[in-house]
């Protein structure tokens, strides 16, 4: 029994055109039956938020690691409760604050200038536990229950509005979510295929959609080397109906 993931990023169409990096950001670790994902957006209107988006996903995975270090604890292999998954988000987000607070000094800037959306869970078997700053979405499947959306995206008064890390009240606007479920798959993305993968005008996850994707990941291929996500989130039919930066991060717990 173990976890199998893979995960992409794809530059927007509208970013290549006006010459603008990609700025989403998406990585993950695996500890034996437990496995930590962190996905983070950049501001569009941030100078340097794919350098903030990197740098927070980069710093949430330092911290997992560091707690998965700590002589004879078995780190989240059991199921936290909310006040727990609630403690451990909050001091894992202030760090982040503090290093994107570093960085923007060290290179005279505005820390709002990193500005960037993040999503973060750590899972094992049995639970998930789940933090949301901004929009994008988690979405996961249980042997209980079929495609459940774990957070509606933050959406501000504004179109493209929505709160950043670096934002004031950022810890504060957290959302925080605890499912104690038997785990099968799970996709965390950006708010880039929000309108392709989620129904608006419910919040409820679009099936068709991640179906596949989870069929791909019960496929004997090694995802390092396969090129299908790659090619998914550069295609054509996508690029049709999203010109934003596209991200996602797609895991499966194997029983067998």
């Amino acid at each position: 029994m173990n976890w199998k993931a893979v995960r992409d990023c794809a530059i927007g169409t509208s970013h290549q055109n006006q010459g603008i990096p990609c700025q989403d950001y998406v990585d993950y670790l695996i500890f034996d039956d437990v496995i930590v994902g962190a996905v983070a957006d950049g501001a569009g209107s941030a100078k340097y938020s794919d350098v903030g988006a990197k740098l927070a996903v980069e710093t949430v995975l330092k911290c997992f690691f560091e707690i998965n270090e700590y002589p004879q604890k078995q780190a989240f292999s059991q199921p936290l409760s909310k006040e727990e998954a609630q403690k451990v988000f909050a001091e894992i987000v202030n760090q982040v604050i503090t290093e994107l607070q570093k960085q923007a000094d060290e290179k005279d800037y505005s820390v709002n200038d990193l500005a960037c959306t993040l999503l973060i869970f750590v899972a094992n078997s049995d639970c998930i536990a789940a933090m949301q700053i901004g929009d994008g979405f988690i979405v996961m499947r249980s042997q209980e229950s079929e495609y459940q959306l774990l957070f509606q995206p933050d959406k501000g008064e504004f179109v493209n509005e929505t709160t950043f890390i670096t934002s004031t009240n950022a810890v504060k606007d957290m959302k925080v979510k605890v499912v104690s479920e038997k785990q099968e798959f799970i996709c965390v993305s950006t708010d880039g295929l929000e309108k392709v993968a989620i129904r608006l005008s419910d919040w409820e996850p679009f099936s068709p959609f991640f179906k596949p994707l989870e069929e791909y990941l019960h496929e004997p291929v090694d995802p390092k080397e396969d090129k299908y996500l790659t090619e998914f989130l550069n295609s054509e039919r996508l690029n049709s109906r999203t010109d934003d930066d596209k991200t996602l991060l797609l895991c499966l717990f194997n029983r067998e």
